[in-house]
């Protein structure tokens, strides 16, 4: 036994302190606030809910209660967490779009698809959904344990008896301690055919359980497009992914014009985000096809897109559609549920139903069992009654002249001698102990009252008698055979079945089944009309594309302590390359970028580059060809112009450089030979074969600086010389350029007499 000192303080490391309490909250997380329970599929808040609606009595066909009433008694009895948890979780279950089978019936505004929050609990009522009811069925019957709430005043069910497998029937979500569960909702009628299946071949193979059971079935709707192979895959595994679309039609308007009208959208997408988004792409231009949305939803979801032009294909409209909205998202699976409510595990889809049925069979074996015990309290009250008509005259006179007439009953032995109320043919006497009465039978005999002492009473207690004992056998035998309790658990679920069959509102199937396709790229000169534009950009980086060709040296406007520094000619159609110090690439959509009435847009707003990363240089993207890029270090390589194009605003690293390193130059390769000038004005040429061509790195030296670094570089047709611009504007030629001639990464020779000042070569 370890000694407590006398100031009461033990000491203890640390990592031992928070290993033991961490371990504390983790289990506490993952058993009683993260992970459903596999038999009734309920998390404690959400069973305690129900529970409590229970002792309220807000039964499905009763009257509502003040959603704050309901929120006060879970918190105060069972649930001693925030009213606006408590609240949060009793709204989800009342939300039609978020449970495909709600389990609480709310009136008032709890919420909807676009993504608005519940009314305050003040504000709206409540009380228990049909399937709510199904679920606690039994509850009496001692059909599951009972523990005590948290304070020990009350007591609560561990686990519901659930008449249906509600943990696949609404779904679940959460996030634990190293651990996590998401279950997507499922069709009861489904379900229900699955667990017949089940118990008819407890064997079944997982294949053929996903014949009976297909996949999810959301409470949105929409279209499954999952291959059917990864859908078994997910089943048996418990993990996965499922894709989900919306569900669209074309609308005709009449000569030849149409639209697109969404009628139902994925789950768990908010109606009025995903509206946003389709607006973002209509203003970023990401689909040009698509001209316009409009939302016309009141009680459905209507959401109308309209096309550019009528030409336009619906299917490679929607396809472009899905491919950057939410219009298709994918639900992950993770089955990972508490069997038994102890053991976290992830399970398969034929687990989760075993853990359902073992959890029905056992309530059926507990409700028997409680049926049996009632009625043998009930016979030994019957036998005692019909001892007592037999014996009616003699226990009148105990209990009118013995004093203590209970123990004057007890201790009488019955039937000796011949009743009256029998004819001596009718008459057997009972075994010597047989006629003794039970402390529950004289209890019961001294509370009857006067008007049941009558002939005709006799013979009511016998039927009854003999009712209960044919009920009695009909029991024993069901819980002595397992063939016929598995019978009764197929009839349980036929009937709820019923209620559930694919032709009810309820149960029919809201989400189809449908092949993905193949999105088809669509060229851009498809999508975007093809205009000349003049790209600017300033020294600050505000970038704009002007209408037309114009002058590159005109008079242009800009913003006050700003200026000119590129400008070349463009179409709509190109896609233009940044080229930033940072060895990024990022791609621009001319039709994207802004006009050419203002100043422009900082471009940073519209690509992810870096603050401290100035812009290299700008070309406009062509398929298959070859870019040389170099860092102020000296080193580079060729590139392919398909290994830059980017598809994010994040860009494409191409160029790896260092610290104190920035990337320098991107230059098209247009000729045999590779012409670089470092900032101490030496020149080397070298073939260009020498260049390594690769799709990202650091690359190869290209000229060796005692000081400084690299100033410029171009690619040259050697026979053609090299030519530049002197101050002056005209073009000088060194035709021979044998003096600088050598391979990569020597350090050269000084630059030819009249060659720039600035050490740059004339680009052209």
């Amino acid at each position: 036994m370890t000694d407590i000192p006398e100031n009461g303080l033990t000491s203890e490391s640390l990592s031992r302190a928070i290993g033991a309490r961490y371990l504390t909250y983790a289990l506490s997380t993952i058993m009683h606030r993260a992970l459903p329970d596999a038999r009734d599929g309920l998390k404690p808040v959400h069973r305690r809910i129900l529970y409590a609606m229970r002792e309220l009595r807000l039964a499905s066909t009763g009257g509502f209660r003040k959603s704050a009433k309901i929120t006060g008694d879970v918190m105060g009895n069972y649930h001693p967490h925030g009213d606006a948890a408590i609240y949060d979780a009793m709204a989800r279950l009342a939300q039609d779009f978020a449970m495909r089978y709600p389990l609480v019936d709310g009136q008032g505004n709890f919420g909807n698809i676009d993504g608005d929050s519940p009314a305050a609990s003040r504000y709206t009522e409540a009380r228990m959904a049909a399937t709510a009811e199904a679920l606690l069925d039994g509850l009496d019957e001692d059909s599951v344990d009972f523990r005590p709430n948290y304070d020990g005043t009350l007591r609560e069910p561990v686990v519901l008896p659930a008449a249906f497998p509600n943990l696949l029937a609404n779904g679940a979500s959460g996030i634990a301690v190293g651990m996590a569960t998401n279950i997507p909702p499922h069709n009861i009628g489904e379900l229900v055919a699955g667990c017949l299946a089940m118990i008819d071949d407890p064997a079944i193979s997982e294949d053929d359980l996903v014949t009976h059971i297909p996949g999810p079935d959301f409470p949105t709707g929409g279209v499954l497009v999952e291959d059917a192979a990864s859908i078994r895959e997910s089943y048996r595994t418990g993990r996965g992914a499922f894709r989900l679309r919306a569900r669209w039609e074309k609308e005709d308007l009449g000569r030849g014009n149409w639209q697109i009208v969404v009628t139902e959208i994925p789950y768990q997408v908010a109606k009025s985000k995903l509206i946003e988004k389709l607006a973002e792409l209509i203003h970023l231009k990401k689909v040009p096809i698509l001209a316009d949305v409009r939302d016309e939803s009141a009680e459905d979801v209507r959401i109308v897109l309209e096309p550019r032009t009528r030409t336009v294909d619906p299917d490679m409209l929607m396809g472009q559609l899905f491919r950057n909205s939410d219009l298709e998202t994918r639900f992950p699976l993770n089955m990972n549920v508490l069997i038994d409510g102890k053991t976290p595990k992830v399970c398969s889809l034929k687990e989760v139903l075993r853990a359902f049925l073992d959890h029905r069979r056992e309530v059926l074996q507990r409700r028997s069992q409680h049926r049996m015990d009632k009625i043998d309290h009930r016979l030994e009250v019957l036998e005692g009654f019909i001892i007592a008509f037999l014996n009616l005259d003699r226990v009148i006179d105990i209990i009118r002249y013995d004093t203590e007439p209970k123990s004057a009953l007890m201790r009488e032995e019955w039937g000796r001698d011949f009743p009256r109320a029998l004819s001596e043919k009718d008459y057997v006497p009972p075994a010597p102990g047989e006629g003794e009465l039970t402390e529950v039978q004289a209890e019961a005999i001294l509370n009857m009252r006067l008007r049941s002492l009558r002939r005709l009473e006799e013979i009511e207690l016998r039927r009854e008698r003999d009712e209960l004992m044919k009920e009695r056998a009909g029991l024993e035998s069901l819980l002595g055979s397992e063939r016929k309790q598995w019978k009764r658990i197929g009839e349980e679920l036929r009937k709820m079945a019923m209620f559930f069959g694919p032709d009810t509102p309820a149960g029919r199937r809201r989400t189809g089944f449908a092949e993905a396709g193949e999105v088809v790229e669509i060229p851009m000169e498809a999508m975007i009309d093809r205009e000349p534009i003049t790209v600017i950009c300033s020294r600050m980086g505000w970038i704009r594309a002007m209408k037309g060709h114009v002058a590159l040296d005109g008079d242009l406007k800009f913003k006050d302590g700003d200026g000119p520094r590129f400008a070349f000619h463009a179409e709509t159609t190109d896609k233009i390359m940044l080229f930033g110090a940072n060895g990024r690439f990022y791609t621009l959509l001319g039709a994207n970028l802004p006009g050419g009435r203002g100043m422009g847009e900082p471009v940073r707003l519209m690509v992810d580059l870096p603050n401290d990363a100035e812009i290299v240089d700008f070309l406009i993207w062509r398929p298959g060809e070859k870019l040389l890029v170099a860092s102020s270090a000296g080193d580079g390589f060729v590139v392919g112009s398909d290994d830059v194009l980017a598809q994010t605003r994040a860009g494409k690293a191409v160029l790896s450089v260092g610290e104190g390193v920035r990337a320098a130059l991107v230059r098209r390769v247009q000729g045999d030979h590779v012409a670089v000038v470092g900032e101490n004005r030496k020149m080397l040429v070298f073939p260009v074969i020498q260049v390594p061509e690769m799709t990202k790195g650091k690359g190869v030296r290209l000229q060796k600086f005692k000081d400084g670094g690299l100033s410029d570089a171009t690619t040259i047709t050697l026979a053609q010389g090299l030519s530049w611009k002197d101050p002056a504007g005209r073009t000088r030629t060194e035709a021979d350029l044998t003096e600088w001639l050598g391979n990569r990464a020597g350090m050269g020779r000084m630059a030819p007499r009249g060659f720039p000042r600035d050490n740059r070569f004339d680009q052209g």
